[in-house]
């Protein structure tokens, strides 16, 4: 295999139980990743939103290093202070558990 986007293929392919996490980590990655991008845009430390959210800056960092899951509400708490939106849109029929 040449890339890793070619192994990540490789695997979906033959081990779904796996496909599933890597689906999930990717997933969580982006919402992060989106996160992280609009704090530094906003030129806010994580200790700032922190103090802006009512939580731990400690809490901050462990969801930004990926050390923690945020639940639900907290993220959308973090959302709403950096002015972002969380949108559900249907998966890819491939994707569609049972099909």
């Amino acid at each position: 295999m040449a890339t890793w986007s070619d192994y990540k293929d490789h695997v979906r392919a033959t081990n779904p139980e796996i496909a599933k996490d890597i689906d999930e980590v990717e997933a969580l990655s982006r919402i992060i990743g989106a996160m992280i991008e609009r704090r530094h845009d906003l030129a806010l430390s994580q200790r700032e939103l922190a103090d802006r959210c009512g939580l731990p800056h400690s809490s901050v960092a462990r969801i930004e290093s990926g050390k923690s899951t945020p639940n639900l509400h907290t993220l959308l708490k973090i959302f709403q202070q950096l002015g972002l939106s969380l949108t559900v849109h249907p998966a890819p029929r491939s994707a569609t558990p049972g099909r």
